[in-house]
């Protein structure tokens, strides 16, 4: 040993002392298969005792059996270590080589340096060091450079015979549900006829839909189940059959496999500063291997692709490229496909509620708005549907008789292979009844805690049958009332005569939408200053159109009253009150906006819009009181105010549209005639002087 043969290497404050024996795999499967490498590192604490450390005094770490040492994230054992050494409690570290301890060069000479500082030796079946002398330095240090280098070596071998098998599309993946290995490990169809029948038609509801989470909703609305099979645990390998999620179908549709494509490369991993993986997709360009036709498929190439189109577009973004989105359940006709004529980029559609209605505008404002501009355009999106509608119209007319046969072509495909699914699904339900019969019948039935579980479990799965029996009677008599001659008839009536399928009221929003978008790839939107709007529609294949139509009228001004009849109000409210104003309103044949007749709320809203004068304002305005108004504005009681119009000292008389006393207060005379009143000794002197203080207050106001 290179360091035991020189004097002073081990003292007694060494001895004193923990030993340190660190063991590690890198692997589990290592651990199973190479115990031998294990049994070497643990009979190293012969060697620490050999060199005078008692067994009290051996310390063993080996809680990173199975763990990686290119790196110390997640090794608790190698940081314990670290620790340990680091406060002074180690005066030996043990390890039947380098690589053992560490496979990086960093991680490496940290312990080094740690060792040196602390005077900690170091072991292995080499020999014995002394990190504080240069030679040992010298050979630890070439031996950690040597461990690191020979790891990347043996990755370079295993990631170099992994991407040659990978190029020839020969490297065994793991296999999305849907395929499985055959005895030559060739990719096939999975052999069981429902896992196929159930992809095959995700990708066929997809196609109609083009929408994943329209899918995932078919799937749940008919009640099918997905299939997938288990990758690791005990039942590895196994069909568990669960509902549809979204995630779980956006990675369906991603997937190239089911294209029969072989890719590789698709991901490429970075190590961040926490010591942690990060996943960074790879652009399908720069894949290493995608090699077409490599398997069976359910979709070819091209459809995967388009696949592909359909998902970006319908992925929601912001800024001038923002995507049209998956149509959706708004009355906006035109959602997703319509450009502003000034800036180019997408509009967006906002909705508002009139009338009991929800209608959609389209505005161009998301630019502006991020920098407090003023918004771009805005457009009433009642006429423009109606135009670009009244086009479709046009265009569609002469497909109306394909159209029919292909929808009931279309109808009688999708309720046939949804009654295969559901079909198939009560097999598989009997299977595992009968399967749980065999189980109880074969059973000692002397053995009553077997035989009762085993008898359980057939009752359960019994139950199951007879419960997805009725499911199944239930679910077909309701499709085959969706599609019956009825229905089919009216469908083919439908179709012929198009205008009535656009318009009737159980065609949905989403499918007038699909059908736009069929014919229509984007409509451009202008306001001109002459008061129109300009409709540029540009469909599939590069032909355009463009119609103008006179932009809506404003409602402040559809609605705006005449100034005839603003002028008759202003009049009449001289004498009479909003009803009487409103009645002869209607016996001279006037109208409201809406062609209604006048209502007291009606006049009263003229009023306020218009800033016109209440009957009342325009009675004080001519100092006419009630007999309550005089009291509570002078600060006496109306008896007084009684007194005073029968004593003649404030005129009174009754308003023929009121029905009312109306008071006409002329301060000045109300003061002579008080002075009256108290020089005669009908009043007194206090009374007079508080009135007098009072009119000369409220003298502006009367």
């Amino acid at each position: 040993m290179m360091g035991a043969t020189q004097p002073g290497v081990i003292t007694p404050e060494h001895l004193q002392r923990n030993a340190y024996l660190y063991v590690r795999q890198s692997s589990l499967r290592q651990v199973v298969e190479h115990g031998e490498s294990t049994n070497r590192q643990y009979a190293l604490s012969d060697r620490a005792v050999a060199l005078g450390w008692t067994r009290e005094r051996i310390v063993t770490i080996d809680e990173d059996l199975g763990l990686s040492g290119s790196t110390a994230e997640n090794r608790d054992g190698f940081k314990r270590l670290v620790a340990e050494v680091g406060m002074g409690h180690a005066g030996i570290v043990i390890g039947i080589e380098v690589s053992r301890l560490a496979r990086n060069s960093s991680d490496w000479h940290r312990l080094l340096e740690i060792c040196a500082l602390t005077e900690t030796l170091i072991l292995d079946e080499d020999g014995l060091y002394d990190p504080n002398a240069f030679n040992d330095r010298l050979v630890l240090g070439l031996k950690g450079t040597m461990s690191e280098a020979e790891l990347h070596y043996l990755k370079a071998r295993m990631w170099g015979g992994r991407l040659a098998k990978a190029k020839r599309g020969q490297l065994r993946t793991p296999l999305p549900v849907g395929f499985v290995y055959d005895d030559e490990d060739a990719v096939i169809l999975d052999p069981d006829q429902q896992v196929r029948q159930v992809v095959a038609t995700f990708f066929e509801v997809f196609s109609r839909t083009r929408s994943a989470r329209a899918t995932m909703q078919h799937f749940h609305v008919h009640h099918i189940l997905f299939p997938s099979r288990l990758l690791r645990g005990a039942q590895k390998g196994e069909l568990v059959w669960a509902e549809l999620l979204y995630t779980r179908a956006i990675q369906i549709l991603h997937n190239p496999r089911y294209a029969g494509v072989f890719s590789y490369g698709k991901v490429k991993t970075r190590r961040t500063v926490a010591g942690t993986m990060k996943y960074l997709q790879v652009p399908r360009e720069n894949w290493y291997a995608c090699i077409r036709e490599a398997h069976p498929g359910y979709i070819t190439y091209e459809q995967w692709l388009e696949n592909q189109h359909i998902l970006q577009a319908n992925a929601q973004s912001y800024g001038v490229h923002k995507r049209s989105g998956a149509p959706r359940e708004g009355a906006a006709l035109l959602q997703g496909v319509v450009l502003c004529g000034n800036c180019g980029r997408r509009m967006h559609v906002h909705y508002r509620s009139r009338s009991g209605r929800c209608e959609g505008n389209y505005l161009c404002e998301q630019f502006s708005h991020n920098r407090e501009l003023p918004r771009c355009q805005w457009i009433s999106g009642k006429a423009v549907d109606a135009a670009v509608s009244e086009l479709l119209l046009e265009s569609f007319t002469p497909l109306a008789v394909e159209v029919a046969l292909g929808i009931q072509e279309e109808l009688k495909r999708r309720y046939e292979s949804l009654d295969r699914l559901r079909s198939q699904h009560l097999k598989r339900v009997e299977y595992e009844a009968n399967m749980a019969r065999r189980r109880y019948m074969q059973v000692d039935p002397e053995n009553r805690l077997v035989a009762d579980t085993l008898e359980a479990d057939w009752n359960t799965r019994l139950n199951a049958v007879k419960d997805a029996h009725e499911e199944y009677h239930r679910r077909r008599e309701k499709d085959l009332c969706m599609v019956g001659e009825k229905e089919k008839s009216e469908i083919i009536a439908l179709a012929t005569d198009f205008p009535r399928l656009w318009n009737n009221p159980r065609t949905s929003h989403q499918d007038k939408k699909r059908i736009v978008r069929y014919l229509i790839e984007d409509v451009t939107l202008t306001r001109t200053d002459d008061g129109y709007i300009n409709i540029q529609t540009r469909f599939k294949g590069g032909a355009a159109k463009t119609v103008s139509i006179p932009a809506p009228v404003p409602a402040t001004e559809m609605y705006r009253t005449s100034r005839e009849v603003i002028e008759r109000v202003d009049v009449l409210l001289e004498t009479h009150h909003d009803s009487g104003v409103a009645q002869i309103l209607n016996a001279e044949g006037h109208r409201t906006t809406r062609g209604t007749p006048f209502a007291p709320s009606s006049v009263g809203h003229i009023r306020r819009i218009y800033g016109l004068k209440s009957f009342n304002d325009r009675l004080r305005d001519r100092g006419q009181y009630t007999i309550n108004e005089v009291a509570e504005r002078l600060g006496i009681s109306h008896n007084t105010v009684y007194l005073w119009v029968k004593n003649d000292i404030i005129e009174a008389r009754l308003h023929p549209e009121r029905k009312v006393y109306m008071c006409t207060v002329n301060p000045k005379r109300l003061e002579e005639k008080l002075a009256g009143e108290c020089h005669a000794g009908r009043t007194t002197k206090y009374f007079y002087t508080k009135m007098m203080t009072r009119l000369h207050e409220v003298q502006y106001e009367l």
